[in-house]
């Protein structure tokens, strides 16, 4: 594996080596607080990849916090982001963080005057390609075949690009119905940074939050919105975060010589391979994917979601709420949850270590 700063911070360990205890909910930093003193309502928004975590997060911190209440609606990164903004929510959950540009053009109306940003990753999950194609269980796909099948360029199942990479696999002489997002998303820029990324001379559209009507295909609200699509529809495929895939067939992604399955260990492996944005202040923690990475085991389309807070708020109640909240999530329990709602990859004890002084930060 490269070498590179992030994996003195970002090192995730075997998923298979976690489980929770009877006690999940009141273990582990602010897990513990059954003598907690918060109380009050604590809304948020944003990225639907993060909502079953999202969902076993809230339903955790209430159960220990028995006087707080913790609203979260999974309306998308982008919209969770302006609602952010406009200080309707007291954090967003996002599967990308604010650019610089965005940072400096603000405003972000729940800060307080002149306070930074709190941003972090709490949420790391592979995007899996779901299909539906009666009698294919498996497919295995390079990045420019992916790339034409959703720019349109191939349009079949039979047709020999996929045929040549599937020669076990009866594909029918099918159209292909590739569904993307209709609303503006995170899932969709981390995937579309993919394409362009590791198949440049297939994808010309860049890294993109909303897609192109030029590319047509159908579009879907939100990560539900995709899987009932590909789930109802005929010769359907379309991505998501891996968590929901259910009982859909996925694709295998090659990787230098080799074809990848999703899994929330090569997911974490390619963000071990990975360095930290320049540019950021102290505690604001964006990562920069490496998507072209070749080591062993790496699955290159992989989602790192965020959680973005102000570090001084303008309302002390939410600063108070969503440190502890946001300390909760972090802790080893918080990823633990995660980790068995959604098949996630809990971050690390080194990453968690880099973040802590970033929510303590928050007032």
């Amino acid at each position: 594996m490269k070498v590179s700063p992030l994996v003195k911070t970002l090192v995730v360990g075997g998923i298979a080596a976690l489980a929770l205890t009877s006690c999940a909910a009141n273990e582990g930093g602010s897990g513990d607080t059954s003598d907690s003193q918060l109380s009050g309502a604590l809304t948020g928004s944003g990225a639907s990849s993060q909502g079953s975590a999202q969902e076993a997060w809230g339903a955790a911190f209430q159960t220990a916090n028995a006087d707080v209440t913790v609203n979260y609606d999974p309306t998308g990164s982008g919209a969770g982001r302006e609602t952010f903004q406009q200080g309707a929510n007291a954090f967003a959950g996002s599967d990308r963080a604010f650019n610089l540009e965005e940072i400096e053009a603000g405003p972000f109306d729940a800060c307080a005057p002149d306070s930074g940003l709190v941003e972090f990753p709490a949420y790391i999950s592979p995007i899996a390609l779901i299909f539906n194609v009666e009698g294919v269980d498996s497919l295995q796909l390079d990045a420019p075949t992916v790339a034409q099948i959703f720019s349109g360029e191939i349009t079949n199942w039979n047709d020999p690009a996929i045929a040549d990479q599937n020669p076990d696999a009866t594909l029918p002489d099918q159209t292909i119905s590739a569904v993307h997002r209709s609303d503006e998303s995170g899932t969709t820029g981390n995937f579309t940074d993919y394409l362009a990324e590791a198949a440049p001379d297939d994808w010309s559209e860049g890294s993109i939050e909303s897609w192109p009507n030029a590319l047509g295909g159908e579009g879907a609200q939100g990560t539900s919105g995709v899987v009932e699509a590909v789930s109802n529809g005929v010769g359907t495929i379309g991505y998501a975060d891996a968590s929901r895939a259910g009982d859909l067939s996925t694709v295998e992604i090659k990787v230098g010589d080799e074809y990848v399955a999703y899994t929330p260990e090569a997911a974490a492996a390619v963000v071990d391979a990975s360095e930290f944005e320049e540019g950021r202040t102290e505690h604001d923690l964006a990562i920069q994917l490496d998507r072209t990475s070749t080591e062993d085991g790496v699955y290159p389309i992989v989602l790192v979601s965020y959680l973005i807070g102000c570090e001084q708020y303008e309302d002390p109640a939410n600063a108070e709420l969503t440190q502890a909240y946001f300390d909760y999530i972090i802790s080893e329990q918080g990823q633990q949850d995660a980790a068995e709602a959604a098949g996630s990859a809990p971050i690390s004890d080194t990453l968690r270590e880099s973040i802590q002084p970033a929510i303590d930060a928050i007032s």
